[in-house]
């Protein structure tokens, strides 16, 4: 086939969305012919890598609009109406290159693969050549009976956050985008509803992260300390969506006094997190660590068993499929992303009905952990074994291939060329 795809985001060696448009790139082009329009931001570093490791039947077409390259290096300064103008103006330019290239290569099946917000359109839906959007995410809410929790400035943001969503939803190509794609995959339940209001056709539910097999064979390496404490961890941005300050309130009430919870990342809700955890008297349990590089975070991780990842709004979470990769069992919320990832035999999934139920569920699943060590053992196991079926990329780009072949009516095995 000749597939074109949309990847703003497309980086190799990197995670999160560039990371996603890359791995879906090189691993396509195993199988048949691949081009990929991304932004020239991300041009040195593909360069450099297919300088080293050329892969055949992929083909990058870099442009930005207006020749405007996106400047990323300013970490946490940028602003975000800048990316939302860019990357809108950056997929309107998408639209005639895609035309260009259709006139040119007699294209099979465009995909969108990132950015990944369903709340934005992709203007190549507006070609005539099938077209498949996602997955993509964006509709997760924090439940407004968490909102309690949160200071004002973060109100604000959640509000924004909603306005901005509603917002995109009133744009006509983002209807028009639903209403072309010959499949809408969302990452998450809540997306598909969305979706479904936008009048998308065939919806389907997937998530959309993943890992290479070196990762995951990285990751089945690391083994716990059975001799030490019992020890939980959480990773991530310390932001108040994340949940973190629920995961010490029931690391309080779960009464582990020879217990451990490790803590790293780096964000505004640090200082409320330590006061949570002074006010609470575990301060001598709880160790906060600043955001490590991923080969001490990863050592970090096999030091402990059992990931607690209580975020109230994550459409992808590479986190609990990390966890899991390492055979640690996951305590989470059901919602968004972890809750389409986890499942009752790799780990704890909480309803989130409100703070204090939450609260004393997440404590529960944290004593019972504590306590059996078999459980944490067969719940690893499990968790390993979804990782390789349903987050390994080689397998998701064979179903993505799949994906492919029903679209257009074909049915076939794709054999890989291995380079």
């Amino acid at each position: 086939m000749k597939i074109l795809l949309s990847a703003y985001a497309c980086e190799p060696n990197t995670g999160s969305e560039p990371g996603v448009g890359w791995n879906i790139a090189h691993k396509l082009a195993r199988y048949h012919q691949v081009w990929v329009f991304t932004s020239n931001t991300h041009r040195q570093v593909i360069e450099a890598e297919l300088a080293q490791r050329p892969i055949d039947n992929l083909y990058f077409i870099y442009f930005d609009p207006f020749n405007w390259v996106y400047d990323w290096s300013f970490e946490g300064k940028r602003s975000q109406l800048d990316v939302y103008l860019h990357y809108y103006l950056w997929q309107i330019w998408a639209y005639f290159q895609g035309r260009s290239l259709t006139q040119k290569v007699d294209i099979d099946i465009i995909h969108h693969v990132t950015y990944v917000k369903y709340s934005n359109p992709s203007f190549l839906s507006l070609l005539p050549v099938p077209f498949v959007w996602g997955p993509v995410g964006g509709a997760e809410q924090a439940p407004k009976a968490f909102w309690k929790d949160f200071s004002w400035k973060e109100q604000i943001y959640e509000r924004m956050r909603d306005i901005a969503r509603r917002m995109g939803e009133l744009d006509p190509f983002v209807h028009i985008t639903a209403r072309q794609s010959t499949v809408a995959i969302a990452a998450t339940n809540d997306t598909a509803q969305r979706l479904h209001k936008l009048k998308a056709n065939n919806i389907q539910i997937t998530s959309g992260c993943g890992l290479l097999m070196s990762e995951i064979k990285t990751l089945n390496s690391l083994s716990t300390d059975q001799k030490g404490p019992i020890r939980f961890i959480s990773m991530g941005r310390l932001l108040h969506w994340k949940g973190f300050h629920l995961g010490l309130k029931a690391f309080a009430a779960a009464g582990l006094p020879d217990a451990e919870y490790w803590i790293l990342g780096e964000g505004p809700a640090l200082k409320k997190l330590q006061a949570i955890a002074q006010e609470h008297n575990i301060s001598n349990q709880v160790k906060f660590f600043n955001k490590l590089p991923r080969t001490e975070a990863l050592e970090a991780l096999g030091k402990c068993h059992a990931l607690v990842h209580p975020s109230l709004h994550d459409s992808g979470s590479w986190v609990c499929i990390e966890a899991m990769a390492a055979g640690k069992p996951v305590i989470c919320l059901d919602l968004g992303g972890p809750g389409t990832q986890v499942t009752k035999a790799s780990g704890y999934k909480v309803a989130a009905t409100n703070p204090k139920q939450v609260t004393t569920q997440l404590a529960i699943a944290m004593a019972t952990l504590a306590s059996d060590a078999k459980l944490r053992a067969q719940m690893g196991q499990v968790g390993q074994q979804i990782v390789y079926e349903k987050f390994n990329w080689d397998q998701k780009i064979l179903s993505q291939i799949q994906l492919y072949e029903k679209v257009l009516g074909r049915s076939r095995t794709p054999a890989a060329v291995h380079r």
